[in-house]
């Protein structure tokens, strides 16, 4: 049985022991969540008993945490349970500071622990099977990336204040993502945007609209468009085009049915909440990390992956700032 410590029981930390209760020979063991409410729910979620931080990381029985608190806390909880020898889950960002989040990688290099960063569209599986399609030639040589990433609303301002920015907070999945497509490290970032949607969300230093485009040193380009709102839903796409032709992978909608008459072509609406658009995402996410926890070599997105990313949007709030494009 693999023992499994949960630190932090709000809306995404249940998501992953949701996850994690589905798998054979895996349980939740300990939960630590200062708020009584989530922190009840979880135990009657998983039976598991709740704990403090210190005791998680004391107890031998737990061999892996999954880190889903405040972005605050991820790289101080991170270097405890890498010093306490665990396989450590933990949401983007290890850090909103690039700075850091490097020092914290350090110390995870130091013990040599096992450390998977929460990019979960990775694990989509329209996303995954079009990563496999072009790692298998079907387009050929990558020559241009185009991720459209669009919320249904924008979230509260107080969130927008305290999330690091669109960039850091929305965009950097769409980077990791560029990353993993474009098979090539990103060497030039150029960023627009605009606050559209809320001007409150101006007011608080963010934008809510933008726009960055990525290129590689061979000149492979990505662009990525986000926008805090969509009236249709939860738009979220990607294609990859290249000297053999283009790839797709598009939204996806509650049923498939569509209905015809004379006015035309209708279809459902596209799925309107991003943990219902990923929830197979974080399923087949979270599997991989019990199996990474329990041993087998695999390849999952690593600390590393996350502070490149998170490069990266730094970068494009330079770029956005300058109005110049950012080398790196």
């Amino acid at each position: 049985m693999l023992n499994i410590g949960l630190l932090g029981a709000g809306r995404i930390g249940i998501t992953h022991a949701r996850a994690v209760i589905a798998l054979p020979d895996v349980r939740i063991a300990a939960v630590f969540d200062p708020v009584d409410a989530a922190a009840d729910a979880a135990q009657a979620l998983t039976g598991a008993r709740r704990a403090s931080v210190e005791e998680i990381m004391a107890d031998k029985d737990i061999a892996a945490v999954i880190v889903a608190t405040p972005t605050d806390l991820h790289a101080t909880q991170v270097e405890e349970a890498a010093r306490a020898g665990k396989a450590i889950f933990c949401e983007k960002p290890i850090d909103l500071s690039s700075a850091r989040a490097e020092a914290c990688l350090a110390v995870v290099r130091e013990h040599n622990a096992r450390l998977m960063l929460g990019f979960n569209r990775r694990f989509d599986p329209s996303f995954a099977r079009l990563k496999a399609e072009v790692e298998a030639g079907a387009v050929g040589k990558v020559e241009l990336v185009q991720i459209t990433s669009r919320d249904p609303a924008p979230p509260p301002v107080d969130y927008i204040k305290r999330s690091g920015g669109l960039f850091r907070d929305m965009m950097i999945h769409d980077f990791d993502m560029a990353r993993f497509l474009l098979g090539e490290e990103v060497t030039e970032v150029f960023a627009t945007g605009a606050a559209l949607v809320d001007p409150a969300i101006g007011a608080a230093g963010d934008v809510d609209t933008a726009t960055a485009t990525l290129k590689t040193a061979s000149g492979r380009i990505a662009v990525i468009t986000n926008s805090r709102r969509a009236s249709y839903g939860y738009d979220q796409r990607l294609e990859v085009h290249g000297e053999k032709g283009m790839i797709q992978a598009g939204n996806e909608t509650a049923t498939t049915l569509t209905r015809a008459n004379a006015s035309g072509f209708t279809s459902d609406p596209l799925l309107d909440f991003f943990m219902q658009r990923y929830a197979e995402a974080y399923r087949l996410e979270l599997a991989a990390f019990c199996r990474l926890a329990a041993g087998e070599d695999i390849a999952v997105p690593t600390g590393e992956d996350g502070l490149a990313a998170l490069r990266l949007a730094d970068a494009a709030v330079t770029s956005l700032a300058s109005g110049r494009s950012v080398r790196l």
